[in-house]
């Protein structure tokens, strides 16, 4: 009974506890149908019938990173052919190339503070003129506004000054919660050996984010060896960072995959309903959030997902890998539209800022964006297509 009542009562507008949701949980993974309709009734009521998308280009600038995530594929060693440091002529090309390809946002991913730890970041930043990874972001980020492209910076835990100096340039901003549990820090656990993942220091980040008016992109992990206790915990922990700052722009559900080079290599991937389960859960706790899954990570079964309560696929990119998940790759652009389409949803282009948040920038940010903006503050189609 408990369970129809709070479900009544989400789509009543009404709060439900954290209690109800932990019961709501329970029920659901015994049947589940219940939880995916009202969270699908809360999708249509606020974001309609359309699902959206940014199509980005992946700046893998630097993979050289002070923590060690049991996890993590994406980290190099200095020796490894996967490294990655990338040049500013390395930069500047990709950005051009990817002006081709009618990508509108530049993804700017690095390590955790690599410079603290390896001396060939100190070396390459040093050769590139820059004294921290934070500086050349800066930079990397004014040339790709120059070329009329919108950078949204993921970099780990920068600081207050450095998240204020990236804002001028950046339409918005990116960092993973992943998961608010202190007991995933411990030894044996997956944030064991990344100080950067201790739940206060990311929490303190975003708390920064949202003192700065930066819109922001953050998201859970699941699968990674977690509580349905603990992810409840965590997305409420988002929702009370949301309704303090109002800049939360979006959640993503990032299911866990293995990766065979990495200490979890043999723990199996985040089971698909209970992935689902924890999908729909975020939108009765967040009902006007936006809410994305990454395709690539449900390759077989991704658009079954626009039936649980999500409205938005995140970055794709027709020119270059995941390289957080090299194994996935990116699904055909005019594929996923196909897909989304038969699942009786219009696949529109979005910029890395919602048009919700615009009031959030600056007017010299929001006037470029208004040039291939259309009516819905989304990309003009005859821009992305």
């Amino acid at each position: 009974m408990l369970n129809s009542e709070s479900l009544n009562n989400v789509l009543e507008n009404k709060v439900i506890s954290h209690q109800d949701i932990i019961e709501i949980y329970k029920n659901a993974v015994i049947d589940s149908s219940e939880l995916f309709s009202v969270a699908q009734n809360l999708r249509k009521k606020f974001k309609k019938d359309s699902v959206t998308f940014s199509k980005k280009v992946f700046f893998n600038i630097v993979n050289l990173c002070k923590d060690t995530c049991s996890y993590c594929t994406y980290k190099a060693e200095p020796e490894e052919e996967k490294l990655s440091l990338m040049s500013k002529q390395q930069i500047l090309e990709l950005l051009q190339l990817a002006k081709k390809y009618r990508c509108v946002e530049a993804l700017f991913v690095t390590g955790e503070r690599p410079e603290q730890k390896y001396q060939e970041a100190r070396d390459w930043l040093k050769e590139n003129g820059f004294k921290s990874t934070a500086e050349y972001l800066i930079h990397a980020s004014e040339l790709a506004l120059e070329l009329g492209l919108f950078p949204h910076t993921n970099a780990g835990n920068l600081n207050f000054e450095e998240m204020k100096e990236l804002k001028k340039t950046n339409v918005s901003m990116g960092l993973m919660l992943e998961n608010v549990s202190d007991r995933l820090t411990k030894k044996g656990m997956p944030h064991h050996l990344a100080a950067s993942k201790i739940p206060k220091a990311r929490l303190k980040v975003l708390e920064n984010s949202g003192k700065l008016r930066i819109p922001m992109t953050t998201g859970i992990l699941i699968g990674i060896g977690e509580t349905a206790e603990e992810i409840i915990d965590s997305i409420f922990a988002i929702k009370q960072l949301h309704q303090k700052y109002g800049n939360i722009q979006e959640v993503i559900l990032q299911n866990f995959q293995p990766k065979p080079d990495t200490m979890m290599k043999n723990v199996p991937s985040a089971d698909e309903n209970y992935f689902k389960i924890i999908v729909a859960l975020s939108r009765i706790i967040m009902p006007e959030m936006n809410i994305q899954i990454p395709p690539n990570l449900s390759p077989k079964s991704y658009q079954s997902f626009l039936s649980i309560g999500i409205n938005d696929w995140g970055g794709i990119s027709p020119l270059t890998p995941d390289f957080v998940n090299p194994e996935f790759a990116w699904p055909e652009i005019d594929k996923v539209d196909e897909n989304s389409k038969n699942a009786g949803f219009e696949l529109k282009c979005r910029f890395p800022i919602y048009p919700e948040f615009f009031s959030f920038i600056s007017k010299e940010l929001r006037e470029k964006i208004s040039i291939i903006e259309n009516e819905e503050g989304l990309v003009k189609e005859e821009y992305w297509r």
